[in-house]
């Protein structure tokens, strides 16, 4: 017997794979509920192994006045760099430690601009030394975690969510201060500073809207890839490895059919150039997101078009550049509305947000969260973050009254 819709040829080439899955399943099954098992195992040591180390946010307050360039927070930011924590198979099974993972987080509470740092508890005090030694006149607090205070009720809040990924693969660098020229330490009003259409869009929402940006990083370290002739380790500078000897073979190509010059053009040998300074810097891994969240009545989607364009400054076409992926942006199709499969993922979506787990999440999937996390340098992390001056004068951007400062030593006693 078979549908009458199904050709009967079909209808028995299913019966034949049910059958063969059937006889198979006590080979298959069991490797099924192990690597089941080993995962939960894995998530159940790692969850154990934060709850212990603890965490904390803390919010930096800007003054009206910063003077020095993104360099300054390219130095923070080197301090990030720790691979340590996990070098055994004990302390990555057993233990459940992970390396050393940090928040950077830009966020907006209707127009009210902050800057956030979330990290373990035992990074506090470091991450503090590294801050005041480049930005003495900054205020560090240690605050109550503000993603606690939201909550999802689909009867009342809309919300809408998107990580970002590389337009090109990781070694070629996005478009960095550098190349605005900020390393030269220009002028106030002479500055053209990437980070502040973003900061202009997150004070420009209002009343009832709160946008969150978060980078989640973590020290870049070698892959362990395993083949047919054993293991061997990969890394990010052998990826760029690799994408220079692409540029080089199209260069030889053409050579041999001589069509082209026999010397690099301008392009390419900028790629090339690119690569290079790339890979002199620290790498980290990174996964970078965005979440807009508003009451129904209040959701506003053009803010949606304001979060994907306030990274479009550091996109340039010959090298790389962000674009969104995964979470709302690929529930297109008619089934999607018909299971309501939106409103099914958003309570996972605010569950990220709030834990910054993102390189070690149950839910890491292409369809849930669009992409693997990808690498940036050190020079491109000081880049998307870092703390503006005062060009960027959104009224909202909350910033210290009064610039601290030493008392005079001639004053007397």
């Amino acid at each position: 017997m078979y549908f009458g819709f199904i050709p009967p040829e079909v209808w028995k080439g299913f019966i034949l794979a049910f059958k063969y899955v059937y006889t198979w399943s006590p080979v298959w099954l069991p490797v099924v509920f192990i690597i089941s098992g080993f995962r939960a195992w894995i998530n159940y040591r790692r969850q154990k192994f934060w709850q212990k180390e603890g965490s904390v946010l803390l919010e930096i307050k800007l003054p009206k006045e910063i003077t020095k360039s993104p360099l300054a927070m390219e130095t923070v930011l080197g301090a990030f760099h720790q691979g340590g924590g996990e070098s055994t198979w004990i302390d990555r099974i057993w233990k459940g430690k992970t390396r050393a993972r940090f928040s950077l987080e830009i966020a907006s509470f209707g127009g009210n601009v902050k800057f956030f740092i979330w990290t373990q508890l035992k990074h506090k005090d470091n991450i503090k030394a590294q801050i005041y030694s480049q930005y003495p006149e900054v205020e560090i607090y240690e605050v109550e975690d503000y993603t606690k205070l939201f909550y999802y009720n689909p009867n009342k809040n809309n919300l809408w969510a998107s990580e970002f990924a590389l337009t090109k693969p990781d070694p070629y660098p996005i478009k960095t201060y550098i190349d605005y020229g900020l390393d030269k330490n220009p002028k106030e009003e002479l500055k053209i500073d990437p980070i502040t259409p973003m900061i202009e869009f997150l004070g420009s929402i209002t009343e009832g809207h709160t946008v969150w940006f978060q980078i989640i990083i973590r020290a870049h370290k070698k892959r362990r890839l395993f083949d047919i002739f054993g293991t061997k380790e990969d890394s990010w500078e052998d990826d760029a490895e690799r994408e220079r000897k692409k540029i080089m073979e199209k260069l030889k190509v053409a050579k041999e059919e001589g069509s082209f010059p026999r010397i690099p053009s301008k392009g390419e040998a900028e790629k090339i150039a690119a690569l290079e300074r790339s890979i002199s810097k620290f790498p980290f891994d990174c996964g970078i997101r965005a979440i807009y969240i508003a009451d129904k009545d209040k959701f506003n989607p053009s803010n949606i078009g304001g979060i994907l364009g306030s990274v479009k400054q550091y996109s340039s076409l010959n090298l790389n550049g962000f674009k969104p992926a995964g979470w709302m942006n690929d529930f297109d199709y008619p089934w999607d509305e018909w299971f309501n499969r939106k409103n099914k993922i958003r309570p996972r979506v605010l569950e990220e947000f709030k834990l910054r787990r993102y390189f070690y999440s149950p839910w890491k999937c292409k369809k849930f969260h669009g992409s693997k996390s990808f690498v940036l340098n050190v020079e491109e992390l000081a880049t998307i973050y870092h703390f503006p001056g005062s060009v960027a004068s959104t009224p909202t951007f909350e910033r210290i009254p009064s610039i601290k400062a030493k008392a005079p030593s001639n004053l007397p006693v």
